[in-house]
């Protein structure tokens, strides 16, 4: 699809361009009449001139340079490396591509009796146009990545296409270009942009959902693992999974309701011993957890649909947590392979976890949250917990990973993870994925309520040296030795106190379904 949206680009401005240089006029006087009754239209109008005056300004070189720089600096953020690279080149191709090609074409500006805004150089390619085309592509591409399906997806797109034409039309209005030279800036920042894309952003390496979609027997049969006390109303959520499953092509569903008793491990079983070719979790991720453990070296996908409050996993997986889009993501998406860390504890807890675990004052939040409060107000029952939980005392540790020398800390909190971003996207471990087959540790030992403004800050600022009171560790195990009994918690969950965590990554084990990545085409 983007490479046929790509090819009509090319041939419009191809087109635009040959039309231009030799003179040839297919549709008679369109192109001067046109602009004739737009400049009427602002001369008649103040508003519409101060408007596309604004719009002149807004979108002028530098304030495109500042957005462009701004939007790669939140992808280098985000560690989004090829995004950060297409965003960079496409600026620079745009930007010093457009003047390149007005040098070649030196199509004269239009005048008119009574110019209503001056400007020099050559009219075509319009350069406002060209940078609205590379705007308005990065905006549609990053829109479509980090919002799932459905209206908010679609006004997103709405408004950014409005305004690049409005951005481009307001050059006609005020006479400085020809219908031909916006149109030929559009086609020419967003081609260039979309070309890019498909050559630097894309991963190749990516299965398209048709393949990926091919697990297990290939009979196209899932269970459905939901926690009750997640998913609110059971009967609308049944009917939503049975118009995506037939959207999809797949068959009616297996039900398994989680208990209080089991989490999901026995429903999980039930599920693979049915043959079932995708188990969808929904619930908290809690859930997921249970599901991931027993699904681990099937070859069965696992489908998330976050349904509690947390959700890290599916926030670090880019699962949409929109359950109806998430929905679309199960059946339609790709299978990644994920690690899974053992976890155990001197207290004996011989489980698993996904995304975190812990001891100390992290605990202590999670043993600490209101469950009324959690579901009036969501995750923020974490913040409150985690205020009432920041006088939890230092105490002394010891953390030996893989075969290194161990190292003895005053800690308030020790974290390990298997992914890198809590909520809000706070990289807490901006290191760690959830494929690289090692669990990355933070220690976190503020001496007073003030240090924790520093915390902060290094967290926020992904800081790297390693001091007293903030240390970061990676390897393929982690042993820690606390000094005495405190709170420990795994994926959000308390699983009482101990003094012993051993946490162990288990690469590449579970199989779990998360939104297609587009790939080029031929």
């Amino acid at each position: 699809m983007l490479s046929v949206v790509l090819g009509c680009l090319a041939l419009l401005l191809v087109l635009l361009t040959v039309e231009v240089v030799s003179g040839w006029d297919p549709f008679g006087n369109f192109d001067r009449s046109l602009s004739d009754d737009a400049v009427a239209a602002a001369s008649d109008h103040t508003w519409l001139l101060r408007a596309c005056e604004a719009l002149a300004e807004a979108f002028a070189t530098i304030p495109v340079v500042a957005v462009v720089l701004a939007v790669v600096a939140w992808a280098i953020w985000r560690r989004e490396w090829r995004i950060a690279t297409w965003l960079a080149t496409s600026g620079l191709v745009v930007l010093l591509g457009n003047p390149a090609i007005k040098a070649i074409v030196e199509r004269p500006r239009p005048r008119w009796n009574g110019t209503l805004h001056e400007i020099g150089g050559w009219s075509f390619p319009s350069g406002h146009a060209a940078g609205a085309g590379l705007l308005l592509v990065i905006a549609v591409l990053l829109t479509i990545i980090t919002t799932g399906r459905g209206f908010k997806r679609r006004l997103l797109i709405t408004v950014w296409s409005v305004l690049a034409v409005a951005v481009a039309a307001s050059r006609v209005f005020l006479g400085v270009h020809y219908p031909t030279d916006v149109v030929a800036g559009l086609a020419f920042g967003a081609g260039a942009t979309l070309a890019l894309w498909l050559l630097i952003a894309t991963d190749a390496t990516r299965l398209p959902s048709e393949l990926a979609m091919l697990t297990g027997t290939g009979a196209r049969q899932a269970a459905v693992v939901l926690n009750p006390s997640k998913v609110g109303d059971i009967e609308e959520f049944k009917a939503r999974v049975r118009v995506a499953a037939t959207a999809h092509g797949w068959s009616e569903p297996l039900w398994f309701e989680t208990t209080v008793e089991d989490p999901g491990y026995g429903q999980s079983l039930s599920a693979l011993a049915a043959g079932v070719d995708l188990i969808i979790a929904a619930g908290g991720d809690g859930t997921v957890r249970a599901v991931c453990e027993e699904a681990a070296r099937t070859g069965v996908a696992i489908g998330v649909i976050p349904h509690g409050t947390g959700n890290l996993l599916a926030r670090n997986l880019g699962i949409p947590l929109n359950w109806r889009d998430a929905l679309d993501v199960a059946f339609g998406g790709q299978d990644k392979a994920i690690d899974l860390a053992r976890y155990r504890t001197d207290s004996g807890v011989d489980t698993s976890f996904l995304v975190m675990a812990g001891l100390g004052m992290d605990a202590m939040i999670m043993t600490g949250v209101d469950d009324d409060l959690k579901k009036r107000v969501g995750y923020l029952a974490y913040f409150v917990s985690g205020v009432k939980a920041l006088r939890f005392p230092g105490m002394k540790v010891t953390i030996t990973v893989d075969d290194a020398e161990p190292v003895k800390m005053r800690a308030r909190t020790v974290v390990i993870g298997n992914v890198g971003f809590l909520q809000a996207g706070i990289p807490l471990l901006p290191e760690a994925l959830i494929d690289d087959g090692e669990l990355d540790v933070v220690v976190l030992a503020p001496r007073r309520f003030l240090g924790w403004l520093g915390i902060a800050w290094k967290v926020i600022t992904r800081r790297k040296r390693n001091t007293a009171r903030f240390a970061r560790f990676t390897g393929r195990t982690v042993h820690v030795v606390a000094g005495s009994s405190t709170p420990m918690q795994l994926d959000g969950d308390p699983v009482g106190e101990g003094t012993e965590i051993t946490a162990e990554i288990r690469p590449g084990v579970v199989l779990v379904r998360v939104p297609v990545v587009p790939i080029a085409t031929a």
